[in-house]
């Protein structure tokens, strides 16, 4: 049962910590607690209900994702059974002992299966004891018990271990595809080395505090967010973005936790809380993702809860009724029919390669830096027909410089300047931190007052008892601002500015595209897809990046609202939209769109919250990539899926004819589900 989180009357968590949390819901509560006991089979109960693995057609506890001690260990039990099932043949078909016969043979046989069928019975019973009568482990139980019931005694223990080796595989499997989570995990030191009276003290990372100073030797890996205290350092930031080249920081940017420092001794100011972390986030975003289940996967669930009962009875009817129509019928020979009916029909493959297969997109993703918060988004946005993109921050790189400024020489330039400084120092928008390198620190002289942001226009406040506007043209517009400058013909983004309702001037700022930004357009045209930009910035502006990047659509001068309209008009011709942004404004689009796209690094928290989808190193390029992951995770669901519902309906016609084996139905069930597995892992492997 999955472990339920207590709270004191003030709403504090009382049973464990929240790294506890955490590293427990990510399924490597292992990197916690090192010393656990380890689950020596497939048959040992989980510590949850998560069914990462699959389920089989009933909400048993069985699971596969944990994959603890040694491969052999998990293989030991199937090695037992395979060396006495061998020698057994051996016996019967060649030496032929007079003493191996009777109840010895027949000891012998149950003493091979036990190995491999005593978990299977054990869960088969838990299973019928918590209502899921119909599992795979009570089909393969009655499938193995039968054929010892009518002498077929090698084939009763081959099925069971062969079954038995699936298993193991499908256990290495998860294993694997869970490996992305465990190397996030790994990045994360449970320790710090802070300064306190300048004597280095090394401290739990949780019991950091927010303003302390980390000292961060070479080759460390930081355990907090922070700001950069150093004049400069160079970082992996692999675990968060994907990319292994190095990252250079100067004094005073942020660094995350799960940065590698790479050259010299640097000191980080602590500014977040450990829980609050980036990589918290991505961690917990990680493991939610696993429980936000694909349509495809929701329904294979709801099959084979109906169809497992449904093969139990139709191997009771196959045993039974021929009773009534077939003159020379034979009950053995009819119940061996229906034995190997049940065998074939195991929905293993299914439940297990699908489930999987999504787990290995959502791990492909975040190894690349993307997050999908869950695998239905893969389903979506492998269908995608429209991209919708932002220009600020998502195409260009939102790093702003101030180019000009051209102001009325009626006002005082220097007086002015510092009360638009102190007034962007309300904002974080990229604009802001452009005014601000461009002027200086702010003067703390100056008295703002009934400070007020106006969505998608720009700032207003009171100054000295008069009133300063700060935004664009539109913001002159909307308080009857008359200007003589001819804004439309400027390629640039303007900064406008009014002061006791005269026009002052105005800033010119720039900002460039993004290296990859042309490719992803190339990318996403190339897949078929229609990139469209929808822009707050001036038209101008917005037409100059289009064309430069090669969009045809584009649309600028919008408002957050004209945005949503924009976007609703693409929605209404019945095609499918993501919509990509990093903004406070963007995030009501992003909601409304099909799939919503945020850029991580720069992004608003609003955005990132509301987003299905998270860039982390904001590289548009990771766009198309998105698409291509959905697409070739789709691809191989459906590849799954065709192959056991063809091969396993060719053996049920054949097993009920009497045409086929165990043999057969031991390839129909575990062989199909062990090429689905490894077809499943394949996009683990993939160049995206």
């Amino acid at each position: 049962m999955k472990h339920q989180h207590t709270y004191d009357a003030q709403g504090k968590q009382t049973c464990c910590s929240e790294e506890e949390k955490i590293y427990t819901e990510a399924g490597a509560e292992e990197i916690l607690k090192p010393e656990k006991a380890l689950r020596k089979s497939f048959n040992a109960t989980p510590a949850d209900d998560s069914h990462a693995g699959h389920d089989h057609g009933a909400d048993d506890d069985h699971d596969h994702t944990n994959m603890e001690g040694s491969t052999f260990k998990l293989f030991l039990p199937s090695i037992i059974s395979l060396s006495l099932l061998l020698i057994a043949l051996y016996f019967d078909h060649l030496l032929k002992p007079d003493w191996f016969t009777g109840w010895v043979r027949i000891a012998w046989y149950i003493v091979a299966y036990l190995p491999v069928g005593l978990p299977v019975l054990k869960e088969a019973f838990g299973s019928i004891r918590q209502g899921a009568f119909f599992s795979e482990f009570f089909l393969m139980g009655i499938a193995t018990v039968g054929a010892f019931g009518i002498g077929e005694y090698p084939e009763g223990v081959a099925v069971m271990l062969f079954y038995s080796v699936g298993e193991v595989f499908q256990t290495l499997a998860v294993s694997r595809a869970k490996a992305n989570i465990k190397s996030l995990l790994d990045q994360r030191p449970d320790e710090v080395t802070v300064l306190r009276n300048n004597i280095p003290e090394i401290i739990k990372a949780e019991k950091a505090e927010i303003n302390d100073i980390i000292q961060l030797k070479p080759g460390e890996k930081l355990g907090l967010d922070g700001e950069l205290l150093s004049e400069k350092s160079s970082f992996n930031t692999a675990a968060l973005t994907g990319e292994s080249k190095p990252d250079t920081k100067s004094k005073g940017e942020t660094v995350l936790a799960g940065m590698i420092n790479l050259n010299t001794v640097s000191q980080v100011k602590v500014t977040t809380a450990y829980t609050d972390s980036k990589l918290s986030k991505i961690l917990e975003l990680v493991q939610n993702a696993t429980a936000q289940k694909a349509p495809t996967e929701l329904f294979i669930r709801k099959f084979a809860k109906i169809y497992t009962p449904i093969v139990v009875y139709l191997a009771i009817a196959i045993t039974f009724v021929p009773y009534f129509f077939v003159a020379n019928y034979d009950f053995a020979d009819w119940l061996y029919r229906a034995l190997v009916f049940l065998v074939i029909s195991c929905p293993c493959a299914l439940v297990i390669s699908i489930p999987l297969g999504y787990f290995g997109g959502i791990g492909a993703a975040s190894k690349n830096g993307i997050l999908f918060k869950g695998s239905n988004f893969l389903d979506v946005i492998a269908n995608i027909q429209n991209v919708v993109m932002d220009k600020t921050g998502t195409m260009t790189e939102g790093v702003f410089k101030v180019q000009e400024v051209i102001f009325n020489k009626d006002f005082d330039q220097a007086e002015i300047l510092e009360m638009v400084n102190a007034l962007e120092s309300k904002s974080t928008h990229p604009v802001a931190t452009a005014i601000h390198e461009f002027v200086g620190e702010v003067n703390t002289n100056i008295q703002l007052e009934n400070v007020e942001e106006i969505a998608g226009h720009g700032l207003k406040a009171t100054v000295s008892g008069k009133e300063l506007l700060v935004g664009n043209f539109k913001l002159m517009d909307k308080f009857n601002i008359s200007y003589d400058a001819e804004v439309s013909k400027i390629v640039y983004t303007l900064i406008a500015i009014a002061y006791d309702k005269k026009f002052v001037g105005y800033l010119t700022v720039a900002d460039s595209i993004k290296q990859d930004a042309k490719l992803t357009i190339e990318k996403l045209k190339s897949l078929g897809i229609k990139p469209t930009m929808l822009s707050g910035d001036k038209n101008a502006v917005v037409q100059f990046v289009a064309k430069e990047l090669g969009i045809e659509n584009a649309f600028g001068d919008l408002l957050p609202e004209d945005k949503v309209t924009k976007l609703q008009e693409i929605k209404a011709t019945n095609q499918s939209v993501a919509f990509v942004g990093d903004g406070v404004n963007d995030a009501p689009v992003v909601a409304l769109s099909d799939v919503g796209i945020a850029m991580g690094g720069l992004g608003s928290d609003a955005t990132v919250e509301t987003a299905d989808v998270v860039i982390q190193d904001d590289m548009p390029s990771k766009i198309p990539m998105a698409i291509n992951i959905g697409k070739q995770t789709k691809k191989i669901v459906w590849q799954n899926i065709t192959l056991a519902f063809v091969v396993k309906g060719i053996v049920l016609v054949l097993g009920a004819g009497g045409l086929a084996t165990m043999w057969e139905a031991v390839f129909a069930d575990v062989g199909v589900a062990l090429l689905a597995i490894l077809n499943a892992v394949r996009i683990q492997r993939m160049k995206f």
